[in-house]
């Protein structure tokens, strides 16, 4: 299956290294206990891509185990409460060996079709460098069976136009979301998504105007400040109201 698993309200869900190197070692973990075979993964800051074959547990066990534990360990460190990803991950089979090609190269394109990246090898958070290393976590073999080694790395970096299973999530075409971060810390002083939903909701909601005023669209401030879309969209219309 190709699963993608997002954050709430498309809030981030990885806020620095450390929570990325942490879902990698659940991950680990997980398919100690679980028996499931990996072929490509991609962590996004706020949804993760999986191509992934269930083995000893069914797909939604195994996807249960896995978020369970990181939202435990993320709410633990940030001091937060509830849920962080969607009630429900999405996946799509992948059932032939043409397609399960193109769901890789699509998984690992992730970060330079969202314009992270100018080259998919210096994308530190994607299963890709995995099939140059020495790795346990990615069954390189049977990935090397449908796209053999020595086309692998020409395969993955070909334009490939093809959309898989959709995250929903496009890049800004206003400022990047590094930018917007850092509108976000010189507006409100948060450094996360956590920080910034334990603001006095004043304050916030004077933040939220400051940061949409300076360029940040609505998705993202929704999304870097962990924020549901219609909550910034009433403080944004209650302002214009006011102007008004």
């Amino acid at each position: 299956y190709h699963v993608i698993l997002r954050g709430i309200n498309h809030q981030q869900i990885f806020e620095e290294k450390e929570d990325y190197d942490k879902f990698l070692r659940i991950l680990t973990d997980c398919q100690r206990i679980s028996e499931f075979k990996l072929f490509a993964y991609c962590l996004m800051s706020n949804h993760i891509h999986l191509l992934i074959k269930e083995e000893k547990e069914p797909l939604r066990q195994l996807m249960k185990r896995i978020s369970n534990r990181f939202v435990y360990w993320y709410n633990t460190k940030y001091q937060r409460d509830g849920h962080l990803f969607q009630d429900r991950f999405k996946s799509e089979p992948v059932e032939d060996d043409t397609y399960f090609a193109t769901v890789v190269r699509y998984i690992h394109q992730n970060p330079l079709k969202a314009g992270l990246c100018t080259d998919i090898s210096v994308y530190n958070f994607s299963s890709y460098n995995c099939f140059f290393n020495n790795t346990n976590l990615i069954d390189k073999d049977y990935v090397f069976g449908i796209i053999p080694f020595e086309q692998f790395e020409r395969f993955n970096k070909e334009n490939e136009n093809y959309e898989c299973l959709e995250s929903s999530d496009k890049p800004s075409t206003r400022v990047t979301d590094e930018d917007a971060r850092k509108i976000i810390y010189k507006v409100s002083k948060c450094k996360s998504a956590s920080e910034f939903q334990r603001l006095d909701n004043a304050f916030k909601e004077k933040s939220v105007r400051e940061i949409h005023k300076r360029g940040v669209s609505i998705r993202q401030i929704s999304r870097l400040c962990g924020q549901s879309k219609g909550i910034v969209e009433r403080v944004l219309s209650i302002s214009r109201a006011y102007r008004t």
